[in-house]
């Protein structure tokens, strides 16, 4: 017999062979398929060009009561690319075993009713939730329904998950959002106010909680987005071609090199993915202990004020997303340093039409800010 064992294996082939000729109702034996091996997905810390959208990522993150990221802007700029990658980048969540919510097991008060019922509740960890939702889905594929099949096989009366329950706690992108149907516009600006799905048909009388980062993107150009679920999003930014040469070379070395390459390519981004969870995590602890000075809240009230901001929710997500800065980079107190660096996304999509300004709402946010902080 050869050192390999070749031999071996051909007595073991020859006798599967005779066993089926024996006996051909046996079945052949099979080797177990192997689990599929999922991409990479492309790093998050390797994206270039596009700190803005980064940084309001970043943000939503750290503090997802900020409200959700809408991303406006050209074609082909990596926009749901940094979805994907912070969805990867982040650490996976805590949640109660064989909940069809994802409930979180250290949130009590927000557990759904059969979670509640649980008398022992087991614990396990799941990636963070990225789910997309298409233009044309139907309102049931996004709340839920019945589930028909098990009502005609089993005649039981179940409820089918929707779209709404896989992205509890996760992000819930939607492409081209401006040209997102009405009655799906309506529904979302319900469960965004709530932070549950109420499903009332069929039948089924169900409520569960549905709290998620609602990302859009899209081209204005194409269509504006209604008021009412432009205002739900907590930051707004405009990505762009990057014009520079430099950068677009490195754009496309990257993007190339991971095409042709994609586990050597996450592989060379490990350590600095890993940094940035790192600072990711810190911040969240860190989070609940950043002081909020009454200067920094005179600051935030005196730019809406001077913006014409409607309502309050302006002062609030700039508040919140000052904190947010705060702790990613370490500090221990919002100043006017850190108001500075989010009062555009925070506040440019708040702004009413002003018939004489002819400038851009980023222009006029930043002379707000010029009159209020200074140069």
């Amino acid at each position: 017999m050869t050192m390999d064992g070749t031999a071996s294996h051909r007595t073991e082939a020859a006798a599967d062979v005779a066993a089926e000729a024996t006996h051909p109702e046996t079945p052949p034996r099979r080797r177990a398929a192997a689990p599929p091996v999922s991409r990479p997905l492309f790093p998050f810390a390797a994206l270039v060009g596009q700190e803005e959208m980064q940084r309001a990522l970043l943000l939503v993150a750290v503090d997802p009561g900020i409200g959700g990221v809408l991303v406006q802007g050209d074609r082909g700029t990596g926009k749901s690319t940094a979805v994907r990658a912070l969805a990867a980048l982040l650490p996976p969540m805590r949640v109660v075993a064989g909940c069809r919510f994802g409930c979180d097991p250290a949130s009590p008060g927000s557990l759904c009713e059969d979670c509640r019922k649980r008398h022992v509740r087991t614990v396990t960890t799941v990636p963070i939730p990225v789910v997309d939702l298409p233009l044309g889905a139907t309102e049931d594929r996004v709340a839920g329904a019945l589930d028909i099949e098990r009502a005609l096989v089993d005649g039981v009366r179940a409820f089918e998950p929707g779209l709404l329950a896989r992205a509890h706690r996760g992000f819930l992108y939607i492409d081209e959002v401006n040209l997102l149907e009405d009655h799906l516009v309506d529904l979302l600006l319900d469960v965004a106010a709530s932070g549950e799905n109420v499903v009332e048909r069929e039948g089924i009388s169900l409520r569960h909680p549905a709290r998620f980062v609602l990302i859009g993107s899209g081209n204005p150009e194409e269509g504006e987005l209604r008021p009412q679920l432009l205002d739900r999003f907590g930051l707004s930014v405009e990505v762009r071609t990057p014009m520079d040469l430099a950068t677009r070379i490195e754009v496309v070395r990257r993007r190339d090199s991971f095409e042709r390459e994609p586990s050597a390519f996450a592989t060379q981004w490990r350590k600095p993915q890993g940094r940035l969870r790192a600072r990711i995590v810190a911040a969240r602890r860190r989070l609940p202990r950043i002081r909020t000075p009454d200067r920094a809240l005179e600051i935030a009230a005196r730019l809406c004020m001077a913006l014409g901001t409607d309502g309050l929710r302006g002062e609030l997500t700039l508040i919140r997303a000052a904190r947010a800065l705060t702790a990613l980079e370490g500090g221990e107190e919002v100043s006017g340093a850190e108001l500075r660096a989010v009062a555009i996304p925070a506040l440019c999509h708040r702004l009413r039409r002003n018939p004489l300004d002819e400038s851009g709402s980023a222009a006029r946010v930043e002379r707000a800010i010029g009159e209020v902080l200074g140069p």
